[in-house]
């Protein structure tokens, strides 16, 4: 589990096509501190460690995680948002983030607020119920809240802290970043739809 406060902003070195799947070399402050079989999440995606090699450390995704993110966009030298998991004794700063991506949305539009950024998003209208005003979303493995939302669009506010310790700065207008929903109103949206089930 994850809380979707990054730990780390680093460059992918090297992408590697396996069959249906892809593995990434990522050079990173914390790389040289996993260890193999461990949990990372990458722009939002967990994903397991499997080689560790100085500064670098590999993990691979397979064609499930690959159709539902934005990792077939990715080259070398893009830089990612990284965070590991939760430790039991840690601060939940965040929200509940899984690394599971939901879909990706599609940026729209971005206005620089004299300190801040406002950044607006769009979004498969299937997933509608499970985004409300004020909200928290996961774009990129960020924790962040959504207002302005639609049934298929919603904006979030980033201050500098964020805009300069994670990808954000990087993301423009038609460029697409991985979404994962608020996990309780997904068991919420769930429960209704079972309900509703003749």
């Amino acid at each position: 589990m994850f809380t979707g406060i990054i730990e780390s902003i680093r460059q992918i070195v090297g992408i590697e096509p396996n069959g249906s799947n892809i593995s990434l070399w990522v050079k990173s402050a914390i790389s040289s501190q996993l260890k193999v079989d461990q949990s990372v999440c990458h722009n939002g995606i967990c994903l397991t460690v499997e080689e560790v090699n100085g500064d670098t450390h590999k993990v691979t995704a397979i064609e499930e995680t690959i159709k539902k993110t934005n990792l077939n966009k990715l080259k070398i030298s893009d830089v990612i948002n990284l965070e590991r998991c939760l430790p039991v004794n840690g601060r939940f700063d965040g929200h509940i983030v899984q690394g599971h991506v939901d879909c990706v949305a599609n940026c729209t539009n971005v206005t620089e607020k004299d300190g801040s950024w406002e950044y607006t998003f769009e979004f498969d209208e299937q997933f509608s119920l499970l985004i409300i005003e004020k909200g928290s979303v996961s774009l990129n493995g960020i924790s962040l809240t959504a207002f302005n939302v639609t049934k298929n669009r919603f904006s979030v506010a980033i201050i500098p802290y964020t805009y300069m310790h994670t990808n954000i700065c990087n993301i423009h207008i038609g460029d697409l970043v991985n979404i994962e929903w608020d996990i309780l109103g997904k068991y919420i949206t769930r429960k209704l739809e079972l309900l509703n089930t003749p």
